[in-house]
């Protein structure tokens, strides 16, 4: 098993769960982004990884935009080198447009994640000698007014077959990856790390998310992350 054959079967999985009011949009990146996806993979994930950092799902001007996970415009296409066309998704909410590696907006958490990764290890080579950011559900859930509806907001009948399907993911990415660390970047992502990973050897630890959204990680965010990683052993 490797990480495109996990992929393959995610989209499939993921494919047979349908999603009500309030959501009325659902884009999943994996599929009209594979390409900056398969080459991020291609050239970063690369076994085996002390820390894989973990996100909860796509942001509407990060991964929903380039296909990689935090993954602001800038970042991926100047820091990592990645830049090609994607697709569409299918059905395109008007206030969530896809705009793939011409989008102009800025995702803030990127920005920051992998403003700290440049900071600290200067380049692409040294930061992914040890670490990798995943995200734990590729999907991006839209409201009817543009608002995003995270996976925890979804419905009980709704979340539960998805969370499953993310769980086994994501079991076996951290089996082909070889982790040792994983780290929710927020609580959400940590606590199904936590549930998904219970029979594996691999220690299971939470940052604060980098959310504007996130009083505390407009206090100087990369300066708490860098203390929170270090209290658990992991040095950056």
């Amino acid at each position: 098993m490797n990480l495109d054959t996990i992929t393959d079967q995610l989209i499939a999985d993921l494919r047979t769960l349908q999603f009500g009011p309030p959501v009325t949009h659902v884009y999943n990146p994996l599929e009209y982004a594979r390409r900056p996806y398969q080459l991020y993979v291609k050239r970063f994930a690369k076994p085996p990884k002390k820390v894989v950092l973990v996100g909860m799902n796509p942001g509407p001007w990060g991964m929903a935009q380039t296909g990689v996970p935090f993954g602001e415009v800038q970042a991926v296409k100047h820091w990592m080198g990645i830049h090609t066309k994607i697709a569409v998704p299918d059905n395109m909410h008007p206030k969530r447009p896809v705009m793939g590696f011409d989008c102009t907006r800025t995702e803030i958490s990127g920005k920051r994640l992998w403003g700290w990764a440049q900071k600290k290890f200067k380049t692409p080579e040294g930061f992914f000698s040890r670490f990798f950011v995943a995200n734990y559900c590729p999907l991006q859930f839209i409201e009817a007014s543009g608002r995003n509806r995270t996976p925890n907001q979804l419905r009980a009948s709704e979340r539960t077959p998805l969370l499953e399907i993310c769980d086994r993911a994501m079991r076996q990415t951290m089996e082909v990856l070889k982790a040792d660390y994983v780290i929710g970047v927020g609580r959400f992502a940590a606590q199904r790390a936590r549930i998904a990973l219970s029979d594996h050897d691999i220690t299971v630890g939470c940052i604060t998310h980098p959310s504007p959204a996130n009083p505390k990680a407009n206090r100087g965010w990369e300066k708490i992350i860098t203390r929170e990683l270090s209290e658990m052993g992991i040095r950056t």
